[in-house]
């Protein structure tokens, strides 16, 4: 049999792992919030990135949520439909853009994304709570992260 050769010696020096391992609970936590809701994972970013886009200006695209949550673009477009299934949000046309709709949440999905919002903010308070007074130290390792492979 071929021996295997590993850059770490256990998986508790691989960085990977460690990321898909926290990743994978971080998520579990996630969904168990976000079921009672009707909501998964990538419903809820992609409202949150809709949102936050919402405060900042009026005529927010699918291309703009796309971009602000680093998303996919058909995969953006297919969640939409569903939240517009669920009445969370509507599409519009877009005043000046023939080709795109503007999208905006609905009075049920802003409720809904509030309810979330909360629901998800204080689970994560508890799951990174680990961190204590690393936390701050620890974001700006992952905004330092994302930043370095945006492109990659």
């Amino acid at each position: 049999m071929n021996k295997i050769e590993f850059k770490f010696k256990s998986p508790n020096e691989s960085p990977g792992f460690l990321l898909g391992q926290v990743t994978l609970l971080w998520q579990r936590k996630h969904k168990k919030v976000l079921d009672p809701l009707n909501l998964t994972q990538t419903q809820f970013v992609l409202l949150t990135a809709l949102g936050w886009l919402s405060r900042e200006k009026d005529n927010v695209t699918q291309v703009d949520i796309a971009n602000q949550g680093n998303a996919d673009r058909m995969m953006v477009s297919k969640v939409l439909r569903t939240l517009e299934e669920k009445e969370f949000i509507s599409r519009q046309e877009h005043p000046t853009d023939t080709r795109a709709k503007v999208i905006k949440l609905t009075n049920e999905g802003a409720k809904v994304l509030q309810k979330a919002l909360t629901l998800i903010e204080n689970a994560d308070i508890d799951f990174f709570s680990a961190l204590g007074n690393k936390l701050s130290s620890f974001n700006k390792d992952l905004v330092n992260l994302t930043e370095q492979n945006k492109d990659g």
